[in-house]
């Protein structure tokens, strides 16, 4: 039974890399091997961004998140995600179309010169590296646990590297479309792998199962403790979901090269802005199916806990229900599934980090043009360099414990506040030069480093005091608002600035 589960999830790998070579063409331009000539229907980047934000973290952390003590309250964050990338789409996009980039950094080029690009790329390709080293690390939890079924006790090492091999074909030929192509298959994979769960665990738990969940909180979308430490430290208080969730979207899919390269892949302003928005209403949806699932698994395991289970985590639950509670290939397809959302997120990391590392540091610090044939063969030369680097990155994750969802989320934490800062700063603060936003981001980097390692508050819960750090989500306007302060500080300093004639924006082809 296990081998035809295996013999599954290995006609998928050689079918979903047969797929992104085969519909992605071979690339004949840098830019086409970026952004695929802006020619990518507005429905495959959408379901491109989801996959990309998705991630093992996601599939396997939530279902363990409202299994525990969290509900349906990814819901109520996504609905923050809306927001938030609704104003991405009317203030930002209409930038990156209209000024026929390939990059969101070439934004900061052109508002206040090359070494603020550089700058800005290079904290985005290390911030990358460090975030998708705790995905890859994550998407070895559940390939272990199914290895372990044949008796084989093979490291996270092993598997990271086998994984990063089979991803790195199809993103090194393929590209962009190779990438957007795979993401869509994969999205709907792992989605009706959800929804298959949700089918099983029903007819488990009936309904009396549905009715215990729901007496026991796990349905819960909305936390209405308003008390001022609890709002600045859980992620799911309903201010923190809802406004510091948008701001966080706001740099997540505004100043972000791993999302901001797939918009930039579609044919109009308008098919961008479909993506971007249409994109927030599909997390919606599937935070609710993955909740779902955790809600449904505490019933079908009678509300024990994962160590009573015999699990490390509550990661562990979700894959541990696929191994044992499912039908043989059935299972074997959700396991498929965990790995695209694995190898998802990982081809959009690295084109994303090669595009920024050719686009936004090489080609800008280089006083020579540089032959198109020869952006493209840096660019295929660096997705190798970056596959390479974010498995040893990883190995170096794989000795963490905790919810990896939330420790990505920290690492954000330290730039995504610069990154946007910079952004509005180009758009807020109409005196600020280059020195300004150097500076400004520079010191926003280290302020956000003290803030997520240093400060914490004093939270009281059933009458005990602990210390917690501050929410994610309110780590991103922390960021802004230093950025801002700082870039408008210091841009007193000198004299504003000599108006420009404005330049005519250049439409991208259709």
């Amino acid at each position: 039974m296990n081998a035809l589960n295996l013999a599954v999830i290995v006609v998928y790998l050689v079918v979903i890399a047969w797929i992104g070579l085969r519909l992605s063409g071979k690339q004949k331009s840098s830019r086409d091997y970026f952004v695929g000539e802006g020619r990518m229907p507005w429905w495959t980047v959408c379901f491109s961004v989801i996959a990309t934000e998705t991630s093992v973290l996601t599939v396997i952390s939530i279902p363990g998140g409202a299994y525990t003590d969290q509900g349906f309250g990814n819901v109520e964050l996504a609905l923050g995600y809306i927001i938030g990338r609704t104003v991405v789409a009317i203030v930002l996009i209409p930038l990156y179309k209209r000024g026929g980039f390939v990059s969101a950094y070439q934004y900061l080029e052109l508002r206040f010169g090359r070494y603020l690009q550089g700058v800005a790329s290079i904290t985005f390709v290390f911030t990358r590296l460090l975030a998708e080293g705790v995905r890859l690390f994550a998407s070895a939890i559940p390939i272990k646990l199914l290895l372990s079924e044949f008796g084989l006790d093979i490291g996270y090492g092993v598997i990271i590297v086998v994984l990063t091999l089979l991803t790195v074909v199809y993103t090194y030929l393929g590209g962009i479309k190779a990438v957007i192509w795979t993401d869509a298959v994969q999205m709907g994979l792992y989605l009706v792998g959800a929804i298959v769960a949700i089918c099983v665990l029903t007819g488990h738990v009936g309904a009396s199962g549905w009715s215990d969940a729901l007496h026991s909180d796990k349905f819960r979308v909305f936390d209405t403790d308003f008390g001022l430490a609890h709002i600045l430290t859980n992620s799911f208080a309903l201010p923190t979901a809802i406004i510091g969730g948008a701001i966080f979207a706001m740099a997540s899919h505004g100043s972000d090269q791993l999302i901001v390269q797939r918009i930039l892949a579609t044919r109009s302003l308008r098919d961008s802005q479909k993506a971007m928005i249409g994109s927030g209403i599909f997390v919606a949806i599937q935070f609710a199916a993955f909740s779902l699932v955790g809600a449904l698994l505490w019933s079908y395991n009678g509300g024990k806990s994962p160590k009573e289970l015999g699990l490390s985590s509550s990661d562990d639950l979700y894959p541990n229900f696929i191994l044992h509670g499912l039908p043989v290939v059935i299972s074997g397809l959700l396991v498929a599934g965990i790995l695209g959302a694995a190898m998802g997120s990982l081809s959009s990391a690295l084109n994303s980090m090669a595009n920024s590392t050719v686009a936004d540091i090489i080609r800008s610090f280089t006083r020579k043009e540089i032959a198109d044939d020869t952006l493209l063969k840096l660019a295929r030369i660096m997705t190798l360099v970056w596959a390479v680097l974010m498995a040893v990155f990883a190995m170096g994750f794989s000795a963490t414990t905790g919810n990896v969802y939330l420790t990505a989320l920290a690492i954000a934490g330290y730039t995504y506040g610069a990154l946007l800062g910079a952004f509005l700063l180009g758009r807020l603060v109409s005196r600020a030069n280059q020195f300004d936003a150097v500076v400004a981001f520079v010191v926003t980097v280290i302020v956000m480093t003290l803030v997520v390692r240093v400060v914490k508050i004093d939270v009281t819960v059933a009458g005990a005091t602990t210390s917690k750090a501050i929410a994610a989500q309110w780590l991103v306007p922390i960021g802004v608002l230093v950025t801002l302060v700082v870039g408008g500080l210091t841009s007193r300093f000198h004299p504003a600035p000599a108006p420009t004639p404005p330049k005519e924006p250049v439409e991208v082809a259709a």
